[in-house]
């Protein structure tokens, strides 16, 4: 285990019934607040309703952005900076999934940065601060809620990026899994796989005595193990879904990378496909994480061999180390695919005509990956097998 500091100052509010505590963390934010959603789901299903009678109760006035795209976009975050300072407003309010709170992000540390946001986002300025950030979360997935990462696509030049500030951690979060009750099934699955995909990124690592951590990402995998067959075939079951919520927040709010040093590959291969073709995030991830599995275990089964007994409950008894990670492995493209992921690039209509943009895309930085490390030949060779 390597040394670590460890600090998360998101305040959560988690059950049902916690809209309630939004008028009283408004008060201490401002009157003057941009209101940040994507579709008209929230207006259908009443967390819009319930938010600006919050928002009322607190004597503040929202200006609203909605159409936040699934993959957000730099254009949207250039629109909320012009809002806020059209406007004077004091602080941001995300209403939605990781998108909107992604995209909030983005507009919060933007609003405070001299020049343009992408400089940021592509990783050639550091931002100098951000508006306060609050959360209502509609969408189990990304774990956005509760760190300050966010991924924001150019939708110019095709590249999705992926940054981050301690400036940008929520300073609360709101999480009632009732407000989740409504999603339809693809974007449940792809919640599904998004969050497991951040477990595997931190699980697989090479640091020594990390059993707590190991612990953690097992016990969180098997409980999406457990709660997500019988979620899809039961959309409204509200305890089910704040199972599935608390593990999309403790996913990724480094509680389970504290003092070990994750992978993140297929993250990097995927923001290059969704880059280019605008696909569903977790929908990706599904598809091309098994096959980076296949990659990874040739090189080190072990750990792959103690996720197939740990997780998915293979029976060790005789096996070599090889033989329970293709088990193991192949127990995840089961699961996957039992509740309803996509399996190939294919099923997005992705040929072979831009792996090599992709890849390239993928490792713009460099190689990736620290369980292992791939090229751009070696990303292409899996986007070449996930078709």
């Amino acid at each position: 285990m390597k040394p670590f500091v460890f600090q998360n100052p998101t305040r959560l509010y988690f059950g049902e019934g916690q809209i309630r505590h939004l008028t009283e963390e408004a008060k201490k934010l401002g009157g003057r607040v941009l209101l940040v959603y994507g579709g008209g789901s929230i207006k259908r299903n009443g967390v819009y309703e319930a938010v600006m009678n919050a928002l009322r109760e607190a004597g503040a006035e929202a200006v609203e952005l909605s159409g936040v795209d699934p993959n957000p976009r730099i254009s949207t975050v250039r629109n909320g900076v012009q809002l806020i300072r059209e406007h004077r407003l004091q602080w941001v309010l995300a209403v939605g999934g990781g998108s909107v709170i992604d995209c909030a992000k983005a507009i919060a540390a933007a609003a405070v940065f001299e020049g343009d946001f992408w400089e940021v986002v592509s990783r050639k300025a550091s931002p100098k601060g951000a508006l306060p950030l609050g959360t209502v979360l509609t969408l189990a997935a990304t774990g956005s809620e509760m760190n300050g990462g966010s991924v924001i696509t150019n939708e110019e030049t095709q590249e999705k990026l992926g940054w981050g500030s301690p400036f940008t951690f929520p300073r609360f979060s709101i999480l009632d899994p009732a407000y989740t009750a409504s999603v339809p099934r693809d974007q449940t699955v792809y919640g599904i796989a998004d969050m497991m995909s951040h477990v595997f990124e931190q699980y697989f690592h090479h640091d020594a005595n990390a059993p707590v951590q190991d612990g953690f990402c097992e016990a969180i995998l098997r409980a999406i193990v457990d709660a997500a067959p019988r979620l899809v075939e039961d959309l409204g079951n509200v305890e089910l879904r704040g199972t599935i919520l608390y593990c999309g927040t403790m996913a990724l709010n480094g509680t389970l990378s504290m003092g070990v040093t994750g992978d993140w590959a297929d993250h990097d291969m995927e923001h290059a496909v969704s880059a280019v073709y605008d696909i569903p995030h977790g929908g990706g991830l599904a598809i091309l994480f098994p096959h980076w599995m296949d990659k990874a275990s040739a090189q080190y089964p072990e750990k792959f061999a103690q996720m197939a007994v740990n997780v998915f409950g293979v029976k060790p008894d005789g096996k070599t180390p090889a033989e329970l990670a293709k088990e193991g492995i192949g127990a995840l493209r089961a699961f996957w695919k039992s509740i309803g992921a996509p399996t190939r690039l294919a099923d997005y209509g992705i040929d072979d005509s831009k792996l090599r943009v992709m890849a390239e895309k993928a490792t713009a930085f460099g190689p990736i990956g620290r369980f292992i490390q791939l090229n751009a030949e070696d990303v292409a060779d899996i986007y070449r097998k996930a078709l």
